[in-house]
């Protein structure tokens, strides 16, 4: 974490990677003008928040202004699959869409790495971030595995497709089991928040809508036990 307008200034132009700035509501120096160009161009999401919010995280001198450093470096879906496709590879990434829980975050990384997935795809507004609970649940696996934060996940999904991958979405609407898709091209299997699954633009943009068989009387599973499922299948399917 790094408060002060000077600072974080500092930090931006250094190059470090940023996953979010709280800057106070009403904030309107000089110096404040001065951070809003350090970030023009930079896809760092900015939250402005009442000044208490701030208070709470530091007490010292912040200026109305704090910034979370990233525990990993970002990567940009347009230059990781070049990079693949160069080595041979036939890509399998995982997309997030909305899933906001660090913890669910981190088992799905945890999972992503054991399966040997080659991204995770997350948008840099309205998403988790990569922070110490989620590199904890991770079990380290965010310090290895590509994490991709995109500015629009609509314009990244298009990319892959051009790109000549298949798309698969998991929601409850899905037209079969997640067993008859077909995970051996180049693939992204794309999940939703568990409350409002994955949002219609995207699911606009699937090659297969696939479903998990729920039995019990619950309606859905957790979205990390979920995609861990759905990525084992296309492990076994590669494997064949």
């Amino acid at each position: 974490m790094i408060f002060g307008v000077r600072a974080v200034i500092e930090a931006i132009e250094a190059g470090k990677e940023i996953d979010k700035i709280l800057v106070k509501r009403d904030i309107q120096s000089d110096l404040s003008k001065e951070l809003f160009a350090a970030l023009k161009g930079l896809f760092v999401p900015v939250q402005r928040v009442p000044v208490e919010r701030i208070n709470r995280i530091t007490r010292k001198n912040h200026q109305g202004v704090v910034a979370f450093i990233s525990s990993v470096t970002y990567q940009k879906a347009e230059d990781l699959v070049p990079f693949l496709y160069e080595q041979g590879k036939t890509p399998l990434f995982v997309a997030l869409d909305g899933v906001t829980d660090v913890r669910n975050f981190g088992a799905i990384a945890r999972t992503c790495e054991c399966a040997r997935v080659d991204a995770v795809i997350i948008p840099a507004t309205g998403s988790v971030t990569v922070n110490a609970d989620a590199v904890k649940t991770s079990a380290g696996a965010l310090h290895t595995l590509p994490v991709c934060r995109e500015q629009s996940l609509t314009r990244t999904l298009q990319f892959l497709k051009e790109s000549g991958f298949h798309l698969v979405g998991a929601t409850e609407k899905g037209d079969y089991d997640y067993t008859a898709a077909d995970y051996t091209k180049p693939t992204c299997i794309i999940m939703g928040a568990e409350d409002r699954g994955i949002a219609y633009e995207h699911l606009a943009l699937c090659d297969e809508w696939v479903k998990i068989p729920v039995l019990g009387s619950i309606e859905s599973l957790n979205v990390s036990v979920a995609a861990g499922i759905i990525m084992y299948e296309a492990v076994r399917q590669r494997k064949e």
